[in-house]
């Protein structure tokens, strides 16, 4: 799939992120001697843009590639291939303490509320280590700094004495966030922020998301496979399927008028909050194949309701539909 063209919706802004052909492919190991004899390419080949402000959403199947292109975005897991420009930097390009630096522009907002927080550290220590690290200022308005924080992710100043095993997964996932603001960064990967959360929790959390947005002009690449909650939060919409981005527009756009097929699925799964309208379910045959081995030409084809012989054979070209509307598709 051709992705070198960008999908922008705003051509005249500045871009602060520019992903583009980002490959990551992890080693199978197999026989006597542990020789790599195959990869699994969990995210072969995707490209798009952020701008400053606006929260691009990332969605799809479990296993699609939305959380290794969120942490290959930020190095955590360090791509087999392609450019992630910050700024006009290629940060795969970086050195260590060069990268070092670029860290502090880019944090993570981790899934599990209980399992990103080290048990043994205080609240405090928790939101402080960044500003260790990066020797952020002095031990006096580093404390000062966590205080602010907490108060500003809805916590008192006084929880910073606590443990996270003394709250519950809400006021967790508020830490992380806590956590993540320490550095003031501009750009958040929040992977699946909500997922681990009650519904009833999940709204205050996206608020607080959105209000810390406006309040420090901050960018999101916003993960999840909860349609709901990526169209409450996003700007612009991007699917994902075994690796490859599928389709892409702004979030009013894609939800009224998706055009991939596989898409159009997705949303027709989405419950409809009134017991006397009926959405038709779109239902796709099989299992999604597997990454070690994706399927030739449209990697959707074998479950596709529309599939002909070429899309077997031909990889569809990404095209612009629309004005800002991007898909990937022999016949949309």
């Amino acid at each position: 799939m051709s992705m070198a063209e960008p999908e922008a919706a705003a051509k005249d802004s500045e871009t602060l992120l520019s992903v583009r052909n980002l490959k990551k492919y992890f080693p199978i190991s197999g026989g006597i001697f542990s020789r790599v004899v195959g990869h699994v390419k969990a995210v072969d080949g995707v490209s798009f843009d952020i701008y400053p402000g606006e929260t691009l959403g990332l969605v799809g199947e479990s296993g699609c590639g939305k959380t290794t292109t969120g942490r290959s975005v930020l190095r955590l897991l360090e791509p087999t291939s392609g450019s992630v420009r910050f700024e006009g930097r290629d940060i795969l390009r970086l050195g260590h303490r060069e990268m070092r630096s670029v860290r502090r522009q880019m944090q993570i907002i981790f899934q599990d509320p209980f399992g990103s927080l080290n048990p043994r550290m205080s609240v405090g220590q928790i939101i402080q280590e960044p500003l260790d690290v990066h020797k952020v200022g002095t031990p006096k308005e580093r404390e000062e700094r966590v205080k602010y924080l907490l108060d500003v992710v809805g916590l008192s100043s006084s929880h910073r004495r606590r443990f996270p095993h003394e709250f519950s997964g809400g006021q967790r996932q508020r830490i992380g966030i806590a956590r993540a603001l320490s550095l003031n960064p501009k750009l958040i990967v929040a992977d699946e922020p909500v997922s681990a959360l009650d519904v009833s929790i999940q709204s205050q959390v996206l608020n607080l998301l959105e209000d810390l947005q406006n309040e420090f002009g901050l960018t999101y690449l916003f993960i999840a496979h909860g349609l709901n909650v990526i169209r409450h939060i996003s700007d612009r919409v991007g699917v994902m399927y075994l690796g490859v981005m599928v389709e892409m527009a702004h979030a009013t756009e894609i939800y009224q008028g998706p055009l991939h097929p596989y898409t159009e699925a997705l949303f027709s799964a989405i419950p409809v909050p009134n017991p006397t309208l009926r959405r038709e379910r779109i239902i796709l045959q099989g299992d999604v194949p597997s990454p070690v081995n994706p399927p030739s030409g449209c990697r959707f084809h074998t479950r596709c309701p529309i599939a002909q012989d070429t899309c077997g054979v031909q990889v569809p070209e990404w095209k612009e539909s629309k004005p800002g509307h991007w898909v990937a598709c022999h016949f949309r």
